[in-house]
């Protein structure tokens, strides 16, 4: 697919205009392959991150409650340490 330094594969030499067509295709071909699995890596990583946030606010939420009921928070005033 690409050489050794990462440069896309293409034949040197005389190439008719099919080939060079056939080359170009080639290469949008795998520059494509590469951006549907950035994307695919990017979808991932935003359902990671989501959901850590979700669980990161149900934590938060969990804690106040705790604050609350054990009647040491007011809610108004930051704890120290937080």
């Amino acid at each position: 697919m690409s050489g050794p330094n990462g440069d896309p594969q293409v034949p040197l030499g005389e190439a008719s205009g099919e080939e060079d067509y056939a080359a170009l295709d080639f290469m949008l071909d795998q520059i494509n392959f590469c951006l549907d699995h950035l994307e695919e890596k990017n979808d991932h990583l935003h359902a990671q991150l989501q959901d850590l946030l979700e669980s990161n606010r149900q934590a938060r939420r969990d804690f106040q409650e705790q604050l609350s009921q054990s009647g040491t928070g007011n809610g108004s005033q930051p704890q120290e340490g937080l």
